[in-house]
């Protein structure tokens, strides 16, 4: 079992590799900072919510740009939304990759936004792989506290 002081300096460390790696923006911090005593669940709602949306419209994307004639507008609003979701969760690395796809858009190029496209689900998956771990150690932090 490890002592509370090495559970906090693994989480600060983890939590500093994503912002070194550019997985998180200061968005992040801000997002942690609304969540408070009586909303202890806050950031974890806030980014599984933004997880099922996600998943929602890459599904869409991919159906939209499968088809033989393609509405780029509404490829583009998709990204869009994509884009200002992940803005909010400092979500870096995916909003980046937003902003990439929106150029193919821009240009109707199919073959850039079926790339970006698979871009953007790998980052989501790795994202989602990197909150998951962050949010297992501060369950692991919390606990060792409540005991102590």
């Amino acid at each position: 079992m490890y002592g509370l002081s090495q559970l906090q300096r693994q989480l600060a460390e983890f939590t500093s590799s994503l912002f070194d790696e550019g997985f998180l923006d200061d968005q992040f911090n801000e997002l942690q900072q609304l969540q408070d005593e009586s909303n202890p669940e806050f950031v974890v709602e806030v980014v599984t919510l933004f997880f099922e949306d996600a998943e929602r419209v890459l599904n869409e994307l991919a159906n939209t740009l499968a088809l033989d004639n393609i509405d780029f507008k509404r490829v583009d609003a998709h990204v869009h939304q994509l884009k200002g979701s992940s803005s909010s969760i400092g979500a870096q690395r995916v909003q980046k990759v937003c902003i990439a796809f929106r150029n193919y858009c821009e240009e109707q190029n199919v073959e850039g936004c079926l790339k970006t496209l698979q871009e953007i689900k790998q980052e989501c998956s790795l994202m989602k792989s990197k909150f998951e771990t962050l949010f297992k150690m501060e369950q692991q932090v919390f606990a060792c506290r409540r005991l102590g």
